[in-house]
């Protein structure tokens, strides 16, 4: 749920407007499932306790569309030789408020639902008794589980037309809408379009980004209005003209999207749809708050500042991020004792408050881990090849920064600092967005870190992404964006993959296997099991699937070793096999990353068949065997297609510090650019440096290659 829109879910009492782009089809004619869709959401809603009011628009364009049908049968061919009469728009709303009306009727009878018609027109509202009247009846017309259906009646307007006076108390059906809730003492006004809510420019605009939340100081002067509504009267105008009256009088508005079959339902569970209006937005979001594209922007042209520093000011740098976070570990302790607890009372799984959790030492660790960064090589420019092309042309194959790096990670503290310390030991630019239980450490952390980069560079090398709403603008950004690395749950990686055309780098599941052979040694078998597992076990690098030689279904060593890790809490399920053998309860699936204490053990025939296994259940991760016979070992070693593979060690290694990478951006299973603990090497790229002394290709006559290796050099 978007914290934002937490108070969407105490909504009782709503009002949906549904506009004539979304009512009617571009012939004309009616959008029969689009409104059947509309009806069941309300019908949903209806049924779940929900007092819904609908206002609809769609008569207009409807009867004009009848009524040209109609002409053209009665006229004869001179008739249609001649100039086309526009319809009269009046006549239009009686025909089309009749047709209109009675699919209403038709479509919520079918779903049990009574529906009630109300036409009204500007100058009812200017009577006091009218509107006390209209509110009562509507009112007891809720508590009967009507839903009462409203249009402006354009039939016996008062207006010179009904597409061109803008006077009166409201002056068309999104208006009226607006109107309406306020008389009615609606909790929500949700006004359908035929976009997903309002851009900063016309839709169709590629620039266009939409707007989640709508502040007027802000927005109110940057927007570009497209073109009116194709068939009613005001558009994306008159929505934003309702809205920003209604929410100035209390009532909460969201415009989004009447083509999506189940938007109303999402934005009541607080869902991040459409653009939200409310008289409090100013509040909840700076004013100069800088867009995605700003904050990517900036990172790029800091890291650039960053590479132009010397070495042994980078290195100094990270010197003072370490030194930095010990200073203030009581103070990041104190945000993250804060988080845990709100975490815990919103009832989140123990397995993220484990990840959650910042352990004793955490911070310690963290600062020795940037310091060994620190002490490392030298990794930008660092000459990977040497050539001399020709007498006078050498070509120099050096390392360099990728350039703007998002990380979106989940729950883990540390890899906030580890990630920044890479970025800045890797001269890149650096967004990062972290789950929203750990905003207040997220946000103590990158404070502290930001503040250690000299002003020659910027803190804004270093941008943390405050809301969920913004991933999706920042996802689009691939001419700023070099790299997206997700760290996270399956879903996550998943949906970022979908979404991005910035190449990902990660994993989406930690699925590793512990392999015990039948020649493995019992007592370092049961240590590195118990390892794997219990460690930690809410890491990605923990056994989550032991899979055991059939040789050992009888051996008291496995009978020991499945009653240790019973004692240490962990839950045991069976594969098909072990199930059955060991009466375990089967295993919902092979492909399991659970994350906690628990895990799947499965009986197989020999180390063929545990590489099958592996294959066709792993996620490429990290794998391991327990074995005594060096054959059987090699084969696991070169066959298994993992990431990281592991003979007689726990798969908890797999870890950047552990490897001597100094930290980790993540774990890759990608079989592109990096694979594996991701650290300096894995962020970083090539480029080309070539110096000559005035050598022109002239069609190759005056070059002669010679394509010779030189000794590397360190570049100055």
């Amino acid at each position: 749920m978007d914290p934002i829109r937490a108070f969407l879910i105490d909504v009782k009492r709503l009002i949906v407007k549904v506009g004539t782009a979304v009512v009617t089809r571009h012939d004309g004619r009616l959008a029969v499932g689009r409104l059947g869709a509309l009806c069941e959401q309300l019908k949903e809603l209806n049924s779940q306790g929900y007092e819904v009011v609908l206002v609809t628009s769609g008569a207009v364009g409807l009867g004009r569309q009848r009524l040209r049908y109609r002409k053209l049968v009665n006229s004869s061919l001179a008739d249609l030789q001649n100039p086309q009469v526009e319809l009269d728009g009046k006549g239009c709303a009686a025909v089309g408020q009749n047709s209109l009306m009675a699919l209403y009727d038709t479509l919520f009878s079918q779903l049990d639902v009574t529906s009630s018609q109300h036409l009204v027109k500007d100058s009812d509202f200017r009577n006091d008794s009218f509107r006390e009247q209209l509110s009562e009846t509507v009112k007891s017309l809720l508590a009967l589980k009507v839903i009462p259906v409203f249009n402006e009646n354009d039939a016996v307007s008062t207006r010179r037309t009904p597409y061109e006076d803008s006077s009166g108390i409201f002056w068309d059906n999104d208006s009226l809408a607006g109107l309406l809730a306020m008389e009615v003492k609606a909790d929500l006004l949700v006004l359908l379009s035929d976009v997903e809510g309002l851009y900063s420019g016309p839709p169709s605009d590629p620039n266009s980004k939409l707007i989640h939340t709508y502040i007027k100081e802000k927005h109110q002067a940057e927007i570009t209005f497209g073109d009116k509504s194709r068939l009613g009267r005001g558009g994306m105008t008159a929505k934003v003209d309702a809205a920003v009256c209604a929410a100035s009088s209390g009532i909460p508005v969201v415009i989004t999207s009447g083509y999506a079959t189940d938007n109303i339902i999402k934005l009541l569970q607080g869902k991040p749809v459409g653009t939200l209006f409310h008289k409090d937005a100013h509040l909840w979001t700076s004013v100069n708050e800088v867009d995605a594209r700003e904050m990517a922007v900036a990172a790029r042209e800091c890291s650039r500042r960053l590479q132009a520093m010397s070495s042994e000011d980078r290195r100094k740098l990270l010197l003072d991020v370490a030194d930095a976070l010990e200073a203030n570990e009581s103070l990041i302790m104190a945000e993250n004792e804060a988080d845990v607890a709100a975490a815990k009372a919103d009832g989140y799984e123990k397995a993220l408050i484990s990840r959650l959790a910042l352990k004793p030492g955490k911070i310690a660790g963290l600062a020795k881990s940037i310091r060994v960064l620190a002490d490392m090589e030298e990794p930008i420019s660092r000459i990977a090849k040497r050539t001399e092309l020709a007498d006078g042309l050498i070509l120099e194959k050096t390392s360099c920064p990728l350039g703007v790096l998002l990380i979106v990670f989940e729950s883990r503290l540390d890899a906030l600092g580890q990630i920044a310390s890479l970025a800045i030991r890797t001269g890149n630019g650096l967004l990062l967005k972290g789950g929203k239980e750990a905003r207040r450490s997220n946000a103590i952390l990158h404070k502290i870190i930001t503040s250690a980069i000299p002003d020659s560079v910027g803190d804004k090398l270093i941008g943390l992404v405050a809301s969920r709403e913004d991933i999706p603008d920042l996802l689009k950004l691939d001419d700023v964006i070099d790299l997206v690395i997700p760290r996270g749950s399956n879903s996550l990686v998943s949906q970022i993959k979908n979404s991005t055309k910035i190449p990902v780098l990660g994993h989406a599941d930690g699925v590793c296997h512990v392999y015990i052979d039948k020649s493995a040694n019992p007592d370092m078998a049961k240590k590195i099991v118990r390892d794997a597992k219990i460690d930690y076990p809410a890491a990605c690098n923990t056994m989550e699937t032991l899979l055991v030689h059939q040789d050992l279904s009888n051996n008291d060593f496995l009978k020991e070793l499945l009653a240790e890790l019973r004692r240490e809490g962990v839950t045991l399920y069976g594969g098909p096999r072990a199930s059955s053998l060991l009466n375990l309860p089967r295993a919902q699936s092979l492909h399991r990353e659970y994350s906690s204490l628990a895990c799947t053990v499965e009986f197989v025939d020999d180390v063929g068949a545990a590489i099958d296994h592996i294959h066709q259940h792993g996620s490429s991760h990290t794998d391991c065997i327990v074995t005594e016979d060096h054959e059987v070992a090699e084969m696991f070693l070169h066959r298994v297609d993992s990431a990281a593979v592991f003979h007689n060690a726990s798969t908890r290694f797999c870890d950047g510090a552990r490897f001597g990478l100094g930290a980790e951006v993540g774990v890759s299973t990608s079989r592109v650019h990096a694979r594996g603990p991701v650290g300096v090497e894995g962020l970083l790229t090539t480029r080309w440096i070539l110096r000559g002394s005035g050598q022109v290709v002239d069609g190759d006559q005056g070059v002669t290659y010679s394509h010779k290796d030189l000794p590397l050099q360190t570049q100055i």
